[in-house]
C-alpha cells in the first residue's frame, strides 16, 4: 500500500510553535493534507507523550510514529524515530543526565555528539538521521564535512533534505550512495500549508509503525515531494542582513562579508553540496515532484497577499470538499476535473506539476517566492 509521511514536526512545547500544535489539531490538519502517517513531534518530552495516547488510535486512521528532534553538542540536528513511546521513555531516563530541560522543552540540546546520541537510540531500537542536513544552521553539514565525521563508527538510517535541497543535492555524496532521502515538513503549525508541505510517498506492507520503520530502511519510498529548493530561504548564498546574493567566487573575494553592509554571507544550499558531491555517476534516486502548496497556489491567482483571507479559505475549502484532500489536488486530480471548481487555479496546478514557474531564489533567511 501507498502511504503519504511526513515525519518531522513539533508540539505545543517547542519554541516558536503554535499553541495549536496538539494531536487533535494536527491530526485533522493532516487528514485534510492528505498525510497517511505522521511524526508526532517532541516525543522526549514525558507531558506530550501523554497527550499522544488517546490519539494512537484516531477517528481518520492516520499512523503515528513516536518522532522528536533534538540537537547535539555541535549544534547539529538529528531526527530520531522509534517504534513506540516506550522507548522515547528509556530515551529520556538516558538523557537526562546531559539535559535539564527534558521535560520542558520540546526540542532538547543534549551534552552529548552524534554518534553518542545514535549509539542511545540504538539501543533502544530506533532509528536516526540528520535533520534539514544542508541547512546552514544546526544541521550536519553545518558542523561538519561528511556524515561519518558526525556519526562516527555508529550507523545513520536516513537523511532528512530540508526545505533549500531535492534529491540531487544529495545523490552525488558518497557516503549517502546506500541511505534514502526523507522529506518532511518541520511543522511548527497545525495548517495545511506547513503540514506535509514537503511528505514523502512510501510502499508499505501495512501502516503500522513497525511497517514504516522497516520501509525506511529498505529504502521503500516511490516519491519524495517538496518546495522547488530555490523557495527555500538558504538555497543561495546570500547575506543574512540584506539579503544579497553571491556567487562562491563572489563570497570569497568579499571573506564572506557583505561590501554593502557588512553582514555575514552565508554558503547557500545549493552551493554546499556542490562542494559535497564527489562521485562521478550521481545515484539514482526516487522521483522528487517539486509543489507549491494550494493555499498559496490560490493566493498567487486571486492576488491577495495571504492564504489566510476569507476569499482564499472559502476556495481552498470547495477544492479539498470535491476531492477528499490538498494533495490529490496538488498531484493527481486531472486539469478538467479540477475547472469544476476553478480553472484559474487549474491552470497553476498544472503549470506547477508542469514545472512551468518562475521562480526568485532565497538565500540568507530570506525565503524565495514564485511566479505562474
Amino acid at each position: 500500500m501507498q502511504k503519504n509521511t511526513d515525519l518531522h514536526l513539533h508540539s505545543c512545547f517547542s519554541m516558536a510553535t503554535s499553541p495549536d500544535m496538539v494531536p487533535e489539531h494536527i491530526l485533522a490538519g493532516c487528514r485534510i493534507k492528505g498525510i497517511d502517517v505522521i511524526g508526532s513531534g517532541d516525543a522526549l518530552h514525558p507531558e506530550w507523550r501523554k497527550m499522544w495516547e488517546p490519539y494512537v488510535d484516531n477517528e481518520f486512521g492516520i499512523t503515528v510514529i513516536p518522532q522528536t528532534e533534538v540537537e547535539d553538542s555541535s549544534r547539529v540536528h538529528h531526527v530520531i524515530l522509534a517504534e513506540t513511546f516506550d522507548q522515547f521513555a528509556e530515551l529520556q531516563d538516558m538523557f537526562e543526565p546531559v539535559c535539564g530541560h527534558l521535560t520542558t522543552a520540546g526540542r532538547p540540546h543534549l551534552q552529548l555528539g552524534g554518534e553518542e546520541i545514535a549509539t542511545a537510540v540504538h539501543d533502544v531500537g530506533g532509528m536516526i538521521g540528520p535533520a534539514h542536513a544542508f541547512t546552514p544552521w544546526t544541521s550536519l553539514f553545518a558542523a561538519f564535512t561528511s556524515p561519518s565525521e558526525c556519526y562516527g563508527e555508529e550507523t545513520f538510517e536516513f537523511c532528512e533534505l530540508g526545505l533549500s535541497a531535492d534529491s540531487t543535492y544529495g545523490a552525488g555524496i558518497a557516503e549517502f550512495a546506500d541511505v534514502p532521502f526523507l522529506t518532511n515538513s518541520d511543522a511548527h503549525s497545525p495548517t495545511p500549508i506547513k503540514l506535509g508541505r514537503e511528505f514523502t510517498r512510501m510502499d508499505l506492507s501495512t501502516d503500522s509503525p513497525k511497517s514504516v520503520l522497516a520501509g525506511i530502511s529498505s529504502g521503500n519510498i516511490i516519491l519524495n515531494a517538496g518546495f522547488f529548493p530555490e523557495e527555500g530561504k538558504y538555497n543561495r548564498t546570500a547575506c543574512t542582513r540584506c539579503y544579497q546574493q553571491f556567487s562562491l567566487a563572489e563570497a570569497e573575494h568579499f571573506h564572506w562579508k557583505c561590501p554593502h553592509d557588512n553582514g555575514r554571507i552565508k554558503l547557500g544550499v545549493r552551493e554546499r553540496a556542490e562542494k559535497l558531491s564527489t562521485l562521478a555517476e550521481p545515484t539514482q534516486r526516487p522521483p522528487y515532484l517539486k509543489m507549491i502548496p494550494l493555499g498559496e497556489v490560490i493566493a498567487r491567482v486571486l492576488g491577495t497577499a495571504s492564504p489566510n483571507t476569507k476569499k482564499c479559505k472559502e476556495l481552498y475549502n470547495r477544492f479539498v470538499e470535491t476531492f477528499d484532500n490538498e494533495i490529490a489536488v496538488l498531484l493527481e486530480i486531472p486539469k478538467q476535473d479540477l475547472c469544476s471548481v476553478s480553472c484559474e487555479v487549474a491552470d497553476a496546478v498544472i503549470k506547477m506539476r508542469e514545472g512551468q514557474v518562475t521562480l526568485f531564489p532565497g538565500g540568507g533567511g530570506k525565503y524565495g517566492s514564485f511566479a505562474f
